[in-house]
């Protein structure tokens, strides 16, 4: 079996929705008619009764009419669109008197029905309504007054409304279903653009965007929602494409100069010290290219998976004097000063081998761009629940306008005012995603010409 379009589905829930409440609706109407019609002949009958019974006189144990001449000869010798039948009985349920217009027939005494009560019986296969009154002689009943009224034309009435009502159930709900078609694929026109424009959206066409539908409604922020969306993708692309075309740039320049230097050697004969030197320049290059490989592993490793942090209470006085100790070398040719401020014994709970890669590569950079007999300040300090750590160099300084980029992939600020100062630009790249997934905050001031500060706010370890 075929399923229903979403147009359809649409407009079959409204049908039966609405073809619930146009039921309900139509059977009111025809019980209000109905006991509009009932309450009409209940009323008529009842002046009946009241009427007949200033027209008997009782006397002992009997009644007659006291006019039986002028009553008969009244309305009820004629054929009324909607007639009334009187009968008299006595006690014993025999007739005394009847209307004319019960000719031979008679109205059948029910003894199973209370007393003025109306109810509904048959006279000559037609419907009646009829009502039993008893005629009292003090406490004893003498008789009874049984008034009839034809309910043909109620029946009739209630007949022709609801073969109307029939007729015009099932034609309504038709004609609804049709107009409920078309408002509701006015309605979800927006989600026909969503299709088209979804179609149209590949790897290689990320531009287009949903039309926004002019009503602020559901699907207004389904539209926006599916933009934000490829908002977000077509940036992750881009970012990936850019990622590709940097890493595939720094790759190849390292291997380039490889290729180039070797090209060299091979063309003819040379000495030992240069075979020694040029083999010394390419062993340089290619520790750079695996330095490079280790960390463009170390950063897909973080951008495409969530990683599990192994927990545990490092103490930072340590982490930053170990860190410090193992650019040692580097320290001394360079000739820079070096101080730590060490208030107390600093204690926080993290992944030690995360957070030592943060502080490996900020260290390694406040030394890389420190200038020779430079200063390097390391402070830790408590500032609330929190350790703020400052490392501060004296080196060239990142100008104001580069500090936004400076966390972007490959990105190196001026770096071809400095060729002497080899890197990749992932330093800063690792450590920002390193410090969002170890909850760090991570500011960067910095002048020009004067030094660079990293200011990381991280929480105390409770050593309790």
């Amino acid at each position: 079996m075929q399923q229903l379009s979403f147009k359809n589905r649409i407009a079959f829930n409204y049908i039966v929705t609405t073809a619930l409440l146009i039921f309900v609706v139509f059977f009111i109407i025809f019980s209000i008619v109905k006991f509009s019609v009932y309450s009409h002949v209940n009323n008529d009958i009842t002046s009946e009764v009241e009427k007949h019974f200033t027209e008997i006189e009782i006397v002992g144990n009997s009644f007659h009419l006291i006019h039986r001449e002028e009553w008969k000869e009244r309305e009820h010798n004629t054929l009324d669109v909607n007639p009334v039948f009187i009968q008299f009985i006595d006690q014993n349920s025999n007739v005394i008197e009847k209307s004319p217009n019960l000719k031979r027939s008679t109205l059948t005494f029910n003894k199973e029905n209370a007393d003025n009560k109306l109810f509904d019986t048959k006279l000559v296969n037609n419907a009646i309504r009829q009502i039993q009154v008893p005629i009292y002689q003090k406490t004893k009943i003498i008789g009874y007054i049984i008034i009839a009224m034809s309910l043909q034309d109620a029946t009739m009435v209630l007949d022709n409304i609801f073969e109307v009502l029939i007729v015009a159930y099932p034609v309504i709900l038709i004609l609804l279903f049709f107009i409920a078609r078309f408002i509701a694929g006015r309605s979800i026109k927006p989600i026909s653009s969503i299709i088209t424009t979804s179609n149209i959206i590949t790897k290689d066409n990320l531009t287009s965007r949903i039309p926004l539908p002019q009503n602020r409604d559901e699907l207004f922020v389904l539209s926006q929602t599916i933009n934000n969306l490829l908002d977000r993708i077509e940036t992750a692309v881009e970012r990936e494409k850019q990622f590709t075309s940097d890493a595939s740039h720094e790759l190849r320049t390292p291997l380039t100069v490889i290729k180039g230097t070797l090209e060299v050697l091979i063309r003819k004969p040379r000495g030992h010290e240069e075979y020694e030197e040029k083999i010394n320049f390419c062993i340089t290059e290619v520790n750079r290219l695996n330095h490079l490989v280790d960390q463009l592993l170390l950063l897909a490793r973080f951008e495409n998976q969530k990683q599990t942090l192994k927990t545990e209470k490092v103490y930072l006085n340590a982490l930053f004097l170990d860190t410090i100790a193992r650019y040692s070398t580097v320290i001394q040719s360079k000739k820079i000063n070096v101080s730590t401020e060490f208030l107390k014994d600093y204690y926080l709970e993290t992944d030690n081998y995360l957070f030592s890669i943060v502080i490996n590569n900020l260290i390694s950079n406040a030394l890389k761009y420190s200038n020779q007999n430079g200063n390097l300040v390391v402070t830790i300090k408590s500032i609330g629940s929190k350790i703020e750590c400052q490392i501060t160099d004296s080196g060239i300084g990142i100008p104001a306008e580069d500090l936004e980029k400076i966390f972007n992939q490959f990105y190196r600020s001026k770096s071809s005012n400095h060729p002497e100062i080899k890197g990749t630009g992932l330093g800063l790249s690792i450590v920002k995603r390193l410090c969002s997934l170890l909850n760090i905050d991570i500011a960067i001031t910095s002048q020009e010409h004067s030094g660079t500060t990293v200011i990381l706010r991280l929480y105390e370890a409770d050593l309790k």
